[in-house]
C-alpha cells in the first residue's frame, strides 16, 4: 500500500480524454455548438455558443505542472522509514533479549501468570525514587510491593470498594492489616533500571494470609529483593481484629499457593527497648495527611521511614540496609505523636551492623506501634572502622524533631 501510494505520487495517471464533441476550457467542459435557451423581454430565444476548434481548450503540459505532489511523497517516505525502523528494533531486541518477550509489560499494568496464581508487574526506577547514593530507597521498593499486591487483587476481579478488600469483606466492614514484614535486599536497583515484581498469596494459620514477593532485574533475571508478610483482618468500625468469615474464605482460598515463604521466618524475640536503654532517639514525629491511606491510618511503608529517623547517621551514610524484620502492633492515626528509638546490638568487624528499633507513642505507657530489627552491610569495600562508640551502653543520642 505504501509503495503504491509513493508510485502514484511520482507518476500521476492521466485522466481519460473527453468524449468527442466536448471541449475542455479551464476545467469546464463545454459541448460544441450547444444551444442555451434564454428569455429576452418574455420571449424565448436561442443563443448559439461556438468554440474555436483551433484554440487550445486545456492547460498545456509543462515540466512544472507535471511534478508529483511532494506532501504525499514525503508522507510515504516517512511511513516507510518508520516501519523499517520499528522492524529493525524488534529484530535487534529479539536477538539480544529473547527471554524478555514472554514477560513483556510495556505499560507497567501487570498481568496474571503461572496458571492464574502469580501476579507480575514491571516498574522503571524513576529519578525521584533514588537517594543520595543513586540507588532506589527501601521505601521505593516497599511501595512497589504494596502496589503489586493491590493490583493483584484488582486484576483477579476481587477488588471491592475498599483498599484491597474483596466484595464480601466490604459487606462486613473488614480490611487487611499487616502484622509482620520481612525483607531481604541483595542489591538495590539504580535510576533507569526496570524491575519485575512477582507476588502471590498463601494460607497462614487459621485466620491469616501470607503474601510473598520476588523482585528481579529485568535485564539479567537476577533476584534483587525477597519479601514475605503476614496479614489479618480488622473491623473498620470497632478497629478490632477479626476471624476470616467463610464467605471471604470462599473468595480467596483458590488463589492460595502451596509453597514455603521466600524468606525464612525470623522467630527471634525482639527484646524490650526503652528510651533509657536506647542509643538514639528521635521524638516529635507526627503523621501528615498524605501519610494516611483510605483506611484512615498511617500506611505501613511510612513506618519504615520513621524507624530509620533514629538510626545512627554514620551507619546510614556508610552502610546499606540488607534486611529488616518488622512486627506491627498497633495502628497509628492522624493525631498521633510518635518517637523512634534505635539501639545498636551487634557489630562484626565493621562488615555487619545489627540494630534494634521501636516506634511508639510519645505519651508513653504500653504504646508500641512497631518493633523491628535491621541488618546493615557496608556500601563500600573499606568502610570507616570507627563505629564502636555506637554500640549499646555508650551513651544516648536524642534528636528532637
Amino acid at each position: 500500500m505504501v509503495a503504491m501510494a509513493a508510485t502514484a505520487s511520482l507518476f500521476p495517471v492521466s485522466s481519460p480524454q473527453p468524449h468527442s464533441g466536448t471541449k475542455t476550457s479551464g476545467g469546464l467542459q463545454v459541448k460544441a455548438n450547444a444551444q442555451a435557451p434564454a428569455e429576452v423581454n418574455g420571449t424565448r430565444v436561442r443563443t448559439m455558443i461556438k468554440t474555436d476548434d483551433n484554440s487550445t481548450s486545456h492547460v498545456p503540459r509543462t515540466f512544472i505542472n507535471q511534478l508529483p505532489d511532494w506532501s504525499m511523497l514525503l508522507a510515504a517516505i516517512t511511513t516507510i522509514f518508520l516501519a523499517a525502523e520499528k522492524q529493525w528494533m524488534m529484530l535487534d531486541w529479539k536477538t539480544k533479549r529473547p527471554d524478555m518477550l514472554a514477560d513483556l509489560d510495556p505499560f507497567g499494568l501487570g498481568r496474571i501468570v503461572q496458571d492464574g496464581l502469580v501476579f507480575r508487574q514491571n516498574f522503571s526506577i524513576r529519578s525521584y525514587e533514588i537517594g543520595a547514593d543513586r540507588t532506589a530507597s527501601i521505601e521505593t521498593l516497599m511501595n512497589h510491593l504494596q502496589e503489586t499486591a493491590l493490583n493483584h487483587v484488582k486484576t483477579a476481579g476481587l477488588l471491592g470498594d475498599g483498599f484491597g478488600s474483596t466484595p464480601e469483606m466490604c459487606k462486613k466492614n473488614l480490611f487487611w492489616v499487616v502484622t509482620k514484614m520481612q525483607v531481604m535486599v541483595d542489591r538495590y536497583p539504580t535510576w533507569g533500571d526496570v524491575v519485575q515484581v512477582d507476588t502471590w498469596v498463601a494460607r497462614s494459620g487459621k485466620n491469616g494470609m501470607r503474601r510473598d514477593w520476588l523482585l528481579r532485574d529485568c535485564k539479567t533475571g537476577e533476584i534483587v529483593t525477597r519479601a514475605s508478610s503476614n496479614w489479618v483482618m480488622m473491623n473498620k468500625e470497632t478497629r478490632r481484629l477479626s476471624k476470616i468469615p467463610d464467605e471471604v474464605r470462599a473468595e480467596i482460598e483458590h488463589y492460595f499457593v502451596d509453597a514455603p515463604p521466600v524468606v525464612d521466618d525470623d522467630n527471634r524475640k525482639l527484646p524490650k527497648l526503652e528510651e533509657t536503654t536506647a542509643d538514639h532517639v528521635r521524638d516529635g514525629l507526627t503523621p501528615r495527611w498524605s501519610d494516611l491511606d483510605v483506611n484512615q491510618h498511617v500506611n505501613n511503608v511510612k513506618y519504615i521511614g520513621w524507624i530509620l529517623e533514629s538510626a545512627p547517621q554514620q551507619v546510614v551514610e556508610q552502610y546499606e540496609l540488607a534486611s529488616l524484620t518488622l512486627e506491627y502492633r498497633r495502628e497509628c492515626r492522624k493525631d498521633s505523636v510518635l518517637k523512634s528509638l534505635t539501639s545498636v546490638i551487634g557489630i562484626a568487624d565493621s562488615n555487619h551492623v545489627d540494630c534494634q528499633h521501636v516506634l511508639r507513642f510519645e505519651s508513653g505507657g504500653d504504646g508500641e506501634i512497631v518493633k523491628g530489627r535491621t541488618a546493615w552491610r557496608p556500601k563500600y569495600k573499606d568502610p570507616v572502622r570507627s563505629i564502636g562508640h555506637l554500640s549499646a551502653g555508650n551513651g544516648n543520642a536524642n534528636a528532637n524533631a
